[in-house]
């Protein structure tokens, strides 16, 4: 089973926000900023940007069920199972900015939403503070530079933002086991969904839950059915690299959650042959699961990622990601054209410096809480909101990838615009990327895919 490095190691993880308890409902808990693929991409021989990520393996193409219906409705939720542009300010560090990142105690124990876990019997003195919150409420061990100082600065205030969507979310769907698209939901989804109610809105917009619903006991005949060896051995490979310093997907773990991602790849590559399972699909099924709490739901919604939002990201040929890189280029032409040039000028191809933003999602690009209010839009708008996420990093930092003068440095630059405040400030970052583009309609893409996609083809 062959299988494709579509992002870099990671060790340059951006962590992730603790989200604080809504006054409505008990925190669910959600991954930090995770990574992507462990194998870390070949640099092209004159250095600079790692290459494009390789094909994955596939077979034939099976039916990816019906469309989701018409109109949004959601059973009751199943009983959850274990398993203006300028230079971006300097951070502190990749890890301490994002306010995570690797390290932290070995020892560390979980804690629940807001209380302090200490490491070992007993809380030693680190870095002036006689206690530390040691694990997030994802389950991610804090490095030992963790920024509290920032951390407290921004979420005072974002706190009062998650509170407000909170109270209101709830009264949208109290009592409701559906819900139906309009205006006021996609304002809503665009504010942020709390994450107490982020499973439920995700399986219902993005039609996972009608799929679900219409395909019984589906999921759980995969995983019954035969197997097949490669696809069991490489999914096996990536166990212990994915998430290694979360405490839920530790062997040690009770519940351990690897248990639960080995069953929803396993069954998602037999259900879909044609992608089979390709690094990365663990990472975003980890989130998945971190979010969900449960396999199945994270099993539909991995489908409705791959098999309908991102199209041919995961084929063989990788044709829909590499289309939409070179769509990406064109709309970096009409919005940020001194960009465009300065990429040309340098012969620096869009695949050497946003291919990990597309095919990991922002997973180990941006902060966890960025990652997740972007799948909350992603989920319901479609693809676009990817291209909305990457022409807002591109034009908030243009006059500084402008400074850039020859190949290497402008990888650089690219890799740097995604660290710092404007990124970690996930409310004012998802204003951002709704205004900073401009207009930008699905039409729009999909006439730029269609031609992108012939100009490849053409060129075998």
């Amino acid at each position: 089973m062959r299988s494709t490095s579509a992002c870099r190691n990671r060790s340059t993880r951006a962590g992730g926000l603790m989200p604080g308890p809504s006054p409505t409902s008990s925190h669910r808990g959600g991954p930090r900023n995770g990574g992507c693929p462990r194998r870390p991409l070949r640099p092209p021989q004159d250095g600079g940007c790692p290459e494009a990520p390789r094909s994955p393996s596939g077979g034939p193409p099976t039916p990816q069920g019906p469309p989701a219906a018409p109109v949004l409705a959601r059973a009751r939720p199943p009983t959850r199972e274990g398993g203006g542009s300028g230079r971006p300010p300097p951070p502190l560090s990749r890890r301490s900015a994002a306010w995570g990142g690797r390290g932290g105690a070995a020892r560390a124990e979980e804690s629940p939403a807001g209380a302090p876990c200490r490491r070992g019997p007993m809380a030693g003195t680190e870095g002036g503070r006689d206690w530390a919150y040691r694990v997030d409420p994802y389950g991610f061990e804090r490095p030992d530079d963790f920024d509290y100082a920032s951390y407290e600065a921004f979420f005072s205030g974002y706190l009062v933002v998650l509170t407000r969507r909170a109270i209101k979310w709830s009264k949208l769907i109290k009592g409701k086991n559906s819900i139906q698209k309009s205006l006021k939901v996609k304002r809503y989804i665009r504010k942020g969904i709390p994450n107490e109610h982020r499973a439920l809105i995700w399986m219902i917009v993005s039609g996972a839950q009608a799929n679900m619903e219409q395909n019984p006991g589906y999921y759980h005949r995969l995983l019954e059915g035969e197997k097949n060896d490669k696809l069991v051995e490489a999914i096996k490979t990536d166990m212990n690299r994915t998430f290694p310093d979360n405490i839920k997907f530790r062997q040690t773990a009770d519940p351990c959650l690897q248990d639960t991602l080995y069953n929803v790849l396993v069954a998602y590559g037999h259900h879909n042959k044609a992608v089979g399972y390709c690094q990365g699909m663990n990472f975003i099924a980890g989130y998945l699961i971190l979010i969900t709490k449960n396999e199945e739901e994270s099993f539909w919604l991995l489908d409705a990622l791959i098999g309908r939002i991102l199209p041919d990201y995961y084929s063989p040929a990788m044709m829909g990601l590499k289309t939409d890189q070179e769509v990406l280029g064109e709309l970096v032409k009409l919005k940020v054209p001194a960009v465009a040039e300065l990429m040309e000028r340098h012969g620096v191809m869009w695949t050497l410096v946003v291919s990990r933003w597309f095919i990991c999602l922002f997973i180990d690009i941006l902060p966890v809480e960025t990652v997740l209010r972007i799948w909350d839009c992603l989920f319901y708008e479609g693809s676009k909101i990817i291209f909305r996420v990457a022409l807002t990093l591109i034009k908030q930092h243009q006059a500084f990838i402008l400074e850039a003068t020859n190949f290497p440095d402008i990888c650089d630059k690219f890799k740097q615009i995604t660290k710092g405040a404007f990124v970690t400030e996930c409310h004012t970052f998802m204003q951002k990327i709704f205004t900073e583009p401009g207009t930008l309609s699905m039409t729009t893409i999909d006439k730029l895919r269609e031609t992108c996609r012939e100009k490849l083809l053409s060129q075998g």
